[in-house]
């Protein structure tokens, strides 16, 4: 069964790298990174789900997506084929936590997949696999 592929965003931290890695080693996902210009020029083939962290710079007209992220969704095909979202916060942002994913799944109509903080836990980790499965078994029948 194929899996949908995760494309990410990771800043020089990596918290959210290490969570896409994670979930790469875990069950074999192929994992992009948007942080790199060949991947941001790219056009995914096929249903995709993003994984983004939240910025907040100081005022709410600041929160913001990475430019990465942005960038990569500039591609009316990859806006097509976005089917889900994962956040990625930190909860030292308050009432900002998770922000940027929110107002992305908000503006697409596209779900929120699953939330985790910093780099998440195992746990976290575990959890958004199953997750993923489910979502890849639903397509795989979908298309059956």
């Amino acid at each position: 069964m194929p899996k949908v592929p995760l494309y990410y965003y990771s800043s020089v931290s990596n918290l959210t790298g290490r969570f896409a890695e994670a979930l790469s080693r875990l069950d074999g996902r192929d994992v992009f990174n948007l942080a790199h210009a060949p991947v941001r020029r790219t056009e995914v083939p096929g249903p995709w789900v993003l994984l983004t962290p939240s910025y907040k710079a100081g005022n709410a007209n600041e929160v913001t997506l990475p430019a990465g992220v942005r960038s990569f969704l500039r591609s009316p095909m990859n806006r097509r084929r976005l089917i889900g979202i994962i956040g990625s916060g930190n909860r030292n942002f308050g009432v900002y936590y998770q922000a940027a994913a929110r107002r992305l799944a908000a503006r697409s109509g596209r779900p929120i997949l699953f939330e985790f903080e910093l780099a998440g836990t195992p746990e976290d980790v575990a959890r958004c696999a199953e997750i993923l499965a489910e979502l890849d078994a639903a397509l795989d029948e979908a298309t059956a």
